[in-house]
């Protein structure tokens, strides 16, 4: 993780795409440049663009997968991790958790 983290955190983590490429990286053992193309392609963008904080910023919103500052009607925290997962194709453990507790 500490490999993962120190990437994610160059890509300015939850600012462009950082977190994402590290999900990839941690969840599916991918190597650097594999979770950037795979992130890449299913954001619809560019291996490149995944840094760029403005764009990011409006896929964030768009896709309601969570951006640094609370906007109203936006998902945060577990319910945009939620998002991440089915948007990326993993299990977040954090969100199987909430799935069970809220099951009956």
């Amino acid at each position: 993780m500490p490999i993962a983290h120190s990437h994610a955190s160059g890509m300015k983590g939850l600012r462009t795409a950082g977190d994402l490429v590290a999900r990839m990286q941690c969840s599916k053992s991918m190597r650097l440049n594999d979770a950037k193309k795979y992130v890449a392609k299913k954001l619809g963008l560019d291996v490149l663009q995944l840094t760029d904080e403005h764009i990011m910023r409006e896929v964030r919103e768009e896709l309601n997968i969570g951006i640094i500052t609370s906007v109203t009607n936006k998902a945060k925290g577990l319910p945009a991790k939620a998002n991440i997962e089915e948007l990326l194709g993993i299990k977040i453990n954090s969100c199987e958790k909430l799935l069970r507790e809220q099951l009956p």
